[in-house]
């Protein structure tokens, strides 16, 4: 049961900081607190599935310059998934350096 609270407050974490970079960045943005929460679902799946497949040091969560890129396509990759989401080419390389600098203090991926 514990586990479950965890994941659900870094859900909320996620779609939180998303909502803060959609504010903050031009060319990326959330409508909704419920789109910014399916956005953090399709991410953090997409991820995974990244993660799975091709190992840790090309996923979205690896460290260097590998991972940021793949953390931009994953955001970039996911407004074809979320409706509620606009996503740009540079909006995504500007909201994947922030996530980077915010997962520094507040760790936000779900694993």
């Amino acid at each position: 049961m514990n586990q479950w609270i965890r994941h659900l407050v870094r859900l909320v974490v996620s779609a939180l900081v998303l909502l803060f970079i959609s504010y903050l960045i031009p060319g990326f943005a959330v409508l909704t607190f419920t789109a910014a929460l399916i956005a953090a679902v399709v991410i953090t799946v997409v991820g995974y599935i990244i993660e799975a497949i091709l190992g840790r040091a090309v996923s979205p969560y690896g460290r260097g310059i590998i991972g940021f890129l793949v953390s931009a396509a994953v955001i970039y990759l996911s407004r074809f998934i979320v409706p509620a989401m606009s996503v740009t080419i540079v909006g995504a390389l500007l909201a994947a350096f922030v996530i980077g600098l915010v997962d520094m203090f507040i760790p936000t991926t779900l694993r």
